[in-house]
C-alpha cells in the first residue's frame, strides 16, 4: 500500500482513538501527538529524509501514545500491539511493521535510538523540553502522573525530578543538537532558578512562623468568659435601643411643634387685625415652638468625621473599627488589613467593643440633653405663652 495512504488512515484512526482518551490525560492526548508529528516535519527537513522514510516515522508517531487507551504502564507495547494489527489490515509489508515497531519501543524511556528514524522520533517526542511552552507541558504531565496514579506530588517535588531528567536526556540528530539544546539548558536554567527562589522563600516563611510561634509562646491569651460576651452584647443592645427611644422622641417633638406653628401662621396671624392683643402672646409661642424643633433636630442630628485611618494608628490601637466613623472613607483593603490586625490581638479586639460601648454612650448623653432642653422649652415655654394669651384676653378685652 502507498506510505502516504498510510500516514492518512493512521492519523485518523489515532486520531478517534485518543480523542476517547479520559480527562485525566492532561499530557498524553491527541495535542501531543499531533505536536510530535509538527515536530517530525520540522526536524526532517534538517535530515534530509526521502518521502517514505518521512511516512514511516509519521507513522510511528500516531501510534506512539495509543496503548494509553489500553494501558499506561508499556503503553508502548500496546501501541505496538495496536499498529501491527492496523497496518496488516491495510495491506502494509512486514518490512514496514517492524520499522515502525523499532521507532515506536526507541521511545520508551530511556530513550534507546538504534538508527536514523528512530533517533528523529525522540528528539520530537520530547520536543517540548526546549519550547516556549516547556512549563505549560511538564506541569501538564505532572498533572497527568498525580491523578493516574493517585499519588500527590509537589510543584517543588516535579521540579526536582524535571532537572534531573533535563541533566541525563540528550538530542540524537543533528538537528536537536545544534537548535534544540540550546533551548533545553535556557529552560533548565529557569528551573533551577526557580528552585532556588522557592527554597529561599521556603526558608525565610519557616524564619517567620518560628518567629510567630515564638511570640505567641510568650503571650498569654485568655479565653473570654461567657458572661463577658453576654456583657458586650446586652449593653450594646441597650445603648441602640435607647438611641432609637431619642429618636422617636425628638421627632415626636419636631411634628408637635411644626403642626402648632402650621396653625399660628395660617389661622392666627390672619387675625391680628381685630385682636392686636394677642401679637406679643403669639411670638412667644412662635419662639417657643421653634426653640423646642431646634434642641429635637440637635439631638438627632448626625455627626461624622474624616472615616479614615492610619496604619500606625492601628499598630498603636488608637482606632476603633467597630464604629462605621473611623472608616468610611478608606479602601476595603486597608479596613481588611484593620480588621485583621485587630483580630489578631485580642486586647485590641476586646479594647476596641470597650471604646464603641463608650462612645455610644457619649452619644446617648449629648441626644439626651439636647431632648431634655427640647422638652424643658416646650413645657415650660407652652405655660408661658398660654399665660399670656389668658393676660392679654382678660386685661386687653375685645371692645363691643
Amino acid at each position: 500500500m502507498d506510505s502516504t495512504l498510510l500516514v492518512e488512515k493512521s492519523s485518523a484512526y489515532s486520531q478517534k482513538i485518543l480523542c476517547e482518551l479520559s480527562d485525566n490525560y492532561t499530557y498524553h492526548n491527541l495535542n501531543h501527538t499531533k505536536e510530535v508529528v509538527e515536530a517530525i516535519d520540522t526536524i526532517a527537513k534538517h535530515e534530509n529524509l526521502s518521502s517514505d522514510e518521512l511516512s514511516i516515522v509519521k507513522i510511528a508517531a500516531w501510534f506512539h501514545d495509543v496503548g494509553h487507551h489500553s494501558s499506561q504502564q508499556d503503553h508502548e507495547e500496546e501501541s505496538v500491539k495496536i499498529m501491527s494489527e492496523k497496518l496488516e489490515e491495510w495491506g502494509a509489508d512486514s518490512g514496514t511493521i517492524a520499522q515502525v515497531d523499532k521507532i515506536i519501543m526507541s521511545t520508551k524511556m530511556p530513550q534507546t535510538p538504534t538508527d536514523k528514524l528512530s533517533e528523529i522520533m525522540c528528539d520530537a517526542d520530547l520536543y517540548h523540553l526546549s519550547s516556549d511552552s516547556f512549563n505549560d507541558r511538564s506541569e501538564a504531565l505532572r498533572k497527568e502522573l498525580v491523578s493516574l496514579s493517585e499519588e500527590d506530588m509537589t510543584s517543588e517535588e516535579w521540579s526536582v525530578k524535571t532537572i534531573d531528567f533535563m541533566n541525563n536526556h540528550q538530542y540524537h540528530t543533528s538537528f536537536g543538537k545544534t537548535y534544540l539544546e540550546p533551548g533545553k539548558k535556557e529552560n533548565l536554567r529557569t528551573l533551577k532558578k526557580g528552585i532556588k527562589k522557592a527554597k529561599k522563600s521556603s526558608k525565610k516563611y519557616e524564619a517567620q512562623i518560628e518567629k510567630l510561634e515564638t511570640k505567641l509562646a510568650k503571650v498569654k491569651i485568655q479565653k473570654p468568659d461567657r458572661g463577658i460576651e453576654t456583657m458586650f452584647r446586652v449593653t450594646s443592645k441597650n445603648h441602640l435601643q435607647l438611641s432609637a427611644m431619642a429618636d422617636n422622641k425628638a421627632n415626636i417633638m419636631i411634628s408637635i411643634n411644626s403642626i402648632i406653628l402650621s396653625v399660628l401662621v395660617s389661622v392666627l396671624f390672619r387675625k391680628f387685625g381685630e385682636y392686636p392683643q394677642l401679637i406679643i402672646p403669639a411670638f412667644i409661642l412662635v419662639a417657643v415652638c421653634l426653640c423646642t424643633i431646634v434642641f429635637a433636630v440637635l439631638a438627632t442630628r448626625p455627626n461624622i468625621s474624616s472615616g479614615k485611618f492610619t496604619r500606625d494608628e492601628i499598630r498603636e490601637k488608637k482606632t476603633n473599627l467597630l464604629f462605621f466613623g473611623n472608616f468610611h472613607g478608606m479602601e476595603l483593603d486597608n479596613y481588611m488589613w484593620g480588621m485583621k490586625e485587630m483580630m489578631k490581638d485580642a486586647d485590641f479586639l476586646y479594647g476596641s467593643l470597650i471604646k464603641d460601648i463608650y462612645f455610644l454612650g457619649i452619644v446617648l448623653g449629648k441626644k439626651y440633653k439636647m431632648l431634655r432642653k427640647s422638652f424643658n422649652v416646650f413645657m415650660y415655654g407652652f405655660i408661658l405663652a398660654i399665660l399670656s394669651f389668658v393676660i392679654a384676653l382678660v386685661m386687653y378685652p375685645e371692645s363691643t
